[in-house]
């Protein structure tokens, strides 16, 4: 019988839930689904309970079950749909500066020849850069129906700074032996990309995207895990090099201020000194 998750991490995209999908599922204790982003209980939902169960089926006597899904935080029914089949399960967070968090989205979306040509046109036309930024909005569905303790928030900021130090404070709230880190991982910050090919890029991203709408969500994950498609499509870019326009910058923060200052009381959290706000 599959067991199902007792962790989820919820959101927000860009803000490390890649890399700690890619760390976590190495801890023995650990046992995560091979594909990150299983969309159940926001896009889903309707394939219902025993569906969501078998993606879980080779699960064994692991002390944390998990499912690394970004996009969880910002849907209206999906804390409550979670709160119904899974119980108080441990919820975490990872947030990152919404300026930060909606150029990198932007950057996302240009790679696979998304979206419009500026970051400017992009903010008023594609909602879901500035709403993938309002955090506490998210969380307060959550801690509506979570115990606080159970809702964990980790800051990007601290896994760029010291991926050990961030990591650790995640198994120690799953409760599970701390997991060194090698060199390489360490090291890990899954830079900005631009595509090789926009066309290819854009086709492999679409038949991705089909796929997983047929059942193959395990197929996605092993594909997007692997180094070497990423090598062939893609190739870093310097991130520090391309920066969002001061007046975008200006924008975000604006339509975003109030999410930081909800977070900030809530949490006791400094994120405006942390963001250079």
């Amino acid at each position: 019988m599959s067991r199902l998750p007792n962790f989820l991490y919820v959101g927000p995209d860009k803000a490390g839930s890649s890399w700690l999908h890619e760390t976590l599922i190495k801890h023995p204790d650990v046992y995560l689904t091979p594909s990150k982003d299983l969309y159940f209980f926001d896009r889903y939902y309707d394939r219902g309970m025993g569906w969501y169960a078998a993606q879980f089926k080779d699960a064994r006597d692991e002390k944390v079950v998990g499912e690394v899904c970004q996009d969880y935080l910002f849907h209206p029914e999906a804390a409550k749909r979670i709160h119904h089949e899974l119980g108080d399960v441990s919820v975490m967070v990872s947030l990152r500066d919404p300026v930060d968090r909606a150029w990198s989205s932007y950057l996302y979306m240009r790679k696979h020849g998304i979206g419009p040509d500026t970051f400017a046109e992009a903010l008023r036309s594609c909602p879901e850069l500035l709403d993938h930024g309002r955090y506490a909005t998210g969380l307060d569905r959550f801690l509506d129906l979570f115990p606080r303790e159970r809702v964990h928030v980790a800051l990007f900021d601290d896994l760029e700074a010291d991926p050990q130090r961030f990591l650790d404070d995640v198994t120690a709230m799953l409760g599970v032996a701390r997991q060194p880190l090698d060199d390489k991982e360490r090291e890990a910050r899954l830079p900005a990309a631009k595509a090789r090919s926009v066309h290819l890029a854009s086709a492999v991203r679409k038949g991705a995207d089909w796929v997983r709408e047929h059942d193959g969500a395990r197929l996605v994950g092993a594909v997007k895990r692997s180094p070497l498609v990423h090598r062939v499509l893609y190739r870093p870019i310097d991130r520090a090099a391309v920066r969002p326009d001061h007046s975008d910058v200006l924008t975000v923060r604006r339509e975003l201020d109030s999410e930081v200052t909800a977070l900030e009381s809530t949490f006791g959290l400094h994120l405006r000194e942390s963001w250079g706000w």
